[in-house]
């Protein structure tokens, strides 16, 4: 029983996009959790070194918002060139599949 070469292929044709995907997604995610507690530390310092309790916490947790959107829609356009300028996977020639269907 023969197989057909893309059976035979133990890597899918989507794992470099998937791989990005999720990459992408990590460093979403780890990026918005170091912005969202240097603001959260860092209101809470100003507080303490103006002795205003609640202020500059607030305020730094809620540009911290608008600025890990902004940080994330940078980070995904930056992707899509990325994968959009990658070179074209290698296709395959009929000598190829003829060297696949012989062995």
């Amino acid at each position: 029983m023969s197989q057909t070469p893309d059976k035979m292929d133990p890597t899918p044709k989507f794992a470099p996009f998937n791989m990005s995907v999720m990459a992408l997604g990590g460093q979403v995610g780890c990026s918005t959790l170091l912005i969202v507690i240097l603001s959260v530390f860092g209101g809470i310092w100003l507080d303490r070194v103006f002795d205003t309790k609640p202020i500059f916490t607030i305020l730094f947790i809620l540009g911290s918002a608008p600025l890990a959107l902004v940080l994330t829609y940078w980070m995904a356009t930056r992707s899509l060139q990325s994968m959009q300028s990658a070179p074209p996977e290698k296709k395959e020639t009929q000598s190829d599949k003829e060297e696949v269907s012989s062995e």
